[in-house]
């Protein structure tokens, strides 16, 4: 009966023992996958594409000035007029021609005003705006300024109002294959980090899309547009 007890001792301790040595040995193997886990790279992916635009908003701005109000008004409609025939001339739809409400200053309504008075009491500023989707149209116009200037209208090119913006309204059309492209480009980066480091290059641990840019290839072809995108994104490495 006392040799059965302690048979059975045996075999209980030998099986403590047993366990515990099986169970040593998973918790050492998952700790170093664990590890192996940890192991990341994190790179960067850019994608760089260039496209035209597809809006044009140019203000064709000019300047009158008059001491009397009623005739000033008068001058300006004319001007506007001779504007928009000239637009219109050159094949620029009327849909896309806007005329906004003119400016008008009133020099000696000024508080401060200069001691000797302007030489005219009312200036103004008319303003008529192309909107169009027609980009080469629009710009051979503006390449045609001078007949305005030939048939006595002055335009104002030179203050911040009277620039030419070129808008690109496509981004969302292209995004997907630039982001693709991007991921890709970061993925051939991180192989070369992981065949350099005798790694192999496992799955996507983190991604982060970055912001998307746009802007003019250069300061003499504003209607073509960069888009710009850059990518960062981790990925696991093992052995």
């Amino acid at each position: 009966m006392q040799n059965t007890g302690r048979f059975n001792a045996l075999v209980l301790g030998l099986s403590l023992f047993l366990g515990l040595s099986v169970l040593g040995w998973l918790l050492a193997h998952a700790a170093i996958s664990v590890k192996e886990y940890e192991r990341t790279v994190t790179v960067k992916g850019l994608a760089e594409q260039e496209f035209m635009a597809d809006v044009v908003i140019w203000p064709i701005a000019f300047t009158l000035a008059n001491n009397n109000l009623s005739v000033l008004y008068q001058e300006l409609e004319a001007n506007t007029k001779t504007i928009t025939a000239f637009l219109s001339q050159h094949g620029i739809a009327d849909d896309d021609i806007s005329v906004a409400t003119p400016a008008i200053t009133d020099k000696s309504a000024q508080q401060y005003s200069g001691p000797s008075g302007a030489e005219f009491r009312y200036t103004a500023m008319q303003t008529v705006t192309v909107y169009s989707t027609a980009i080469d149209k629009v710009r051979d116009v503006m390449n045609r300024l001078s007949e305005l200037g030939q048939q006595g209208i002055v335009i104002s090119g030179n203050n911040y109002q009277s620039q030419t913006e070129y808008l690109f309204t496509r981004l969302n059309d292209v995004k997907p294959a630039m982001i693709e492209e991007a991921t890709r480009n970061a993925r051939g980066v991180a192989d070369k980090f992981a065949q350099d480091s005798e790694s192999s290059l496992g799955k996507i641990r983190k991604a982060t899309q970055g912001q998307f840019s746009i802007s003019p290839r250069d300061n003499n072809n504003p209607h073509i547009k960069k888009v710009r995108v850059v990518s960062t994104i981790e990925y696991y490495l093992s052995d």
